[in-house]
């Protein structure tokens, strides 16, 4: 059994998000959704990037440390664009953390806000639309890319997905892509299966 950390997207803890953790979890695992929004949910992306914007960097960066404070060391982190930044310095600054799971959202290592380098034995998945405007076309993408050179395809898994949507694993939201989001919840399953 695996604990397992996800945060959500700037629109919000949807009913998508929940869905997809709920698949994520299956019957093995134990899987929190903390909601940094206290509630409000976005109905387009440029809402939910302005709330994301207005809130202070730091405030949400010490609740997301005081989430994952009360959980054991060793979980799995992922998270949803917005989330998976997040998750991805959980990452790769608490020690324990046994992997991360980012969907839509890699922040280069070399970034001028980037969070060091990746951490020796703790495993990444990043999953993305090869055309998608906000992941390929403003640089995660290839950031992810160079991750998978830098630590090697055994530590780190890149897939992407035919298609310019964003938030495509949301079943909630109008965009979402069904057939894509089986097959990330079943490589992030097999993921977990190894983690």
């Amino acid at each position: 059994m695996t604990e397992i950390l996800v945060f959500h997207h700037v629109q919000g803890l949807t009913d998508g998000v929940r869905d997809f953790a709920a698949r994520l979890a299956g019957d093995e695992h134990v899987v929190h959704v903390p909601d940094l929004y206290d509630g409000r949910l976005f109905d387009d992306i440029d809402a939910g990037i302005a709330h994301a914007q207005s809130l202070d960097r730091d405030e949400v960066g010490a609740r997301v440390d005081a989430i994952a404070d009360g959980l054991p060391a060793d979980l799995v982190v992922a998270g949803f664009s917005w989330g998976a930044m997040h998750a991805q310095r959980l990452a790769q600054t608490r020690p324990g953390c046994r992997g991360a799971l980012l969907y839509e959202a890699f922040v280069a290592l070399g970034a001028e806000w980037s969070f060091g380098p990746w951490p020796a034995g703790v495993r990444a998945q990043v999953h993305g639309m090869d055309a998608d405007p906000f992941f390929a076309l403003e640089g995660d993408l290839d950031a992810a890319r160079e991750l998978v050179d830098v630590v090697g395809p055994e530590q780190a898994e890149l897939f992407t997905y035919p298609g310019d949507t964003h938030l495509f694993t949301d079943s909630s939201l109008p965009q979402h892509d069904a057939a894509a989001t089986r097959l990330v919840i079943e490589r992030s399953r097999a993921f977990l299966a190894r983690a």
